[in-house]
């Protein structure tokens, strides 16, 4: 379902579609570490196949799809519960639904990784030097976007909750277009 009860702006599409492509570069970075391979951080491995391979892979795929959850809030699914969801399948969602945990990652995510893009720009913590200086570039190039994931869900949410609040006041006007107040009991 992609119809939602007020469009939404070509902005907010692309920015919806920029979050899983900001995180791929470090979820595509992470991949050879399974493998053992340093990747010129001089760490060596992170284990035994058996976990490391799992656990990356994983990781990776988790971030991708925390990253695609960020369409619910420019989708009508992000509105109305899917019809295949059980006990609330078809049921306009209350936005908190979709408002708390986006406010929560978009958060969590600008505390958690804001430092990694500002220590690879060289601001607050330093990183271990690689052991070249190609290395050390791919790395930034890798790591830099991965600070935008939070800003841009942020920005999604407060798009989402404006829409919303417009989509709430659009469903309680009066017939005749003008709006009523909550609770008002028209004559």
């Amino acid at each position: 379902m992609t119809t939602t009860a007020f469009p939404v702006p070509r902005w907010a599409e692309r920015v919806a579609h920029l979050i899983p492509l900001v995180l791929l570069p470090q979820c595509l970075w992470r991949l050879p570490f399974a493998f053992g391979f340093d990747m010129g951080s001089g760490t060596g491995s992170i284990g035994s196949l058996w976990i490391s391979v799992p656990y990356v892979f994983g990781l990776s795929l988790l971030t991708e799809a925390f990253a695609l959850l960020s369409f619910g809030l420019i989708r009508g699914w992000g509105e109305v519960a899917p019809n295949w969801v059980p006990l609330v399948g078809g049921r306009r969602l209350h936005p908190a639904v979709a408002l708390v945990p986006a406010t929560l990652g978009g958060l969590g995510a600008t505390l958690l990784f804001g430092p990694f893009t500002l220590g690879a720009l060289g601001i607050g913590f330093a990183f271990d030097p690689a052991d070249n200086a190609a290395w050390d570039l791919l790395f930034r190039i890798c790591v830099l976007p991965v600070g935008l994931w939070g800003p841009l869900v942020l920005a999604l949410t407060v798009h989402y909750c404006v829409r919303r609040r417009a989509s709430g006041n659009a469903e309680g006007a009066a017939p005749e277009g003008r709006p009523t107040v909550r609770g008002a009991v028209r004559p």
